[in-house]
């Protein structure tokens, strides 16, 4: 038997996956500041991109923090 839809604790995950997903990003924004010019062309791009994918996440995050404040 499938358990009940208990949507009670969807925002506090979904702000502590911003959370989680914004110091990784800005975790990445400090690597590539200080070591940029050490590190090859390939992997910039792919932080890069990866933060581009972060950023993605996060306003997917919100945008689910948001409907879940309205379902209340």
């Amino acid at each position: 038997m499938a358990k009940p839809d208990n949507r009670e604790d969807n925002v506090p995950h979904l702000q502590k996956a911003i959370q989680n997903t914004l110091k990784k990003k800005h975790d990445t924004e400090d690597y590539l500041g200080e070591f940029a010019d050490e590190i090859p062309v390939s992997e910039k791009e792919t932080l890069l991109a990866k933060n581009e994918r972060r950023q993605e996440a996060i306003e997917k995050f919100r945008s689910e923090v948001k409907d879940e404040a309205h379902s209340d």
